[in-house]
């Protein structure tokens, strides 16, 4: 995996292997940032990666200028992943590392983190009908002006949910919807 821009443009990091984590690509993460920093949505903002794989997202967002990200994943061979790719980003002190589900019943400890300004949800494909409850939790630990990012597979529609549509994107077979607290 590579930062695909910002001040850590072209370093890179390693992913976890196996089947289990589904890299966002260059060319998404690429015009995702774009659009997000448009929308002034990056620069300062407190992130939180909910379903963070590889930390791609977490860590495309610090190159270009966010304040801090909480990486949230369930295994433990990919948090040590996220704390190594962090050190090796030289980003460990705006890092926050955490084992928790996001589809949990308590997920309290990530969002006392909050608030955040910017989340991205790139749960697993199979799973984007549970969001609606996560993102009605995500409501309070939102920061006024959030912004929430889900990816999804672009056949799959979001479930009802409380937050307002902004946008969606299309990339090839994937989704990409911008979602706001107000």
């Amino acid at each position: 995996m590579r930062i695909v821009g910002g001040a850590l443009k072209g370093r890179r990091f390693p992913a976890p292997k196996g089947r289990d984590t589904r890299p966002t690509s260059d060319r998404v993460r690429e015009a995702l940032a774009s659009a997000l920093e448009a929308r002034g949505a990056i620069a300062r903002a407190r992130v939180l990666d909910g379903f963070a794989g590889t930390g791609a997202l977490g860590f495309e967002a610090l190159s270009r200028g966010a304040e801090s990200a909480v990486l949230v994943d369930t295994d433990p061979k990919v948090r040590r992943g996220l704390e190594a790719s962090a050190a090796a980003l030289e980003l460990s002190a705006r890092v926050t590392v955490r084992r928790d589900d996001m589809f949990g019943a308590k997920i309290d400890g990530v969002l006392d983190l909050g608030p955040f300004h910017l989340v991205f949800l790139d749960p697993p494909y199979a799973r984007v009908p549970d969001l609606g409850p996560l993102l009605a939790a995500l409501v309070p630990a939102l920061a006024e002006d959030a912004l929430v990012v889900v990816e999804r597979d672009r056949r799959d529609a979001l479930p009802e949910h409380p937050l307002r549509a902004v946008t969606s994107y299309r990339y090839g077979d994937t989704a990409v919807d911008l979602l706001s607290r107000a």
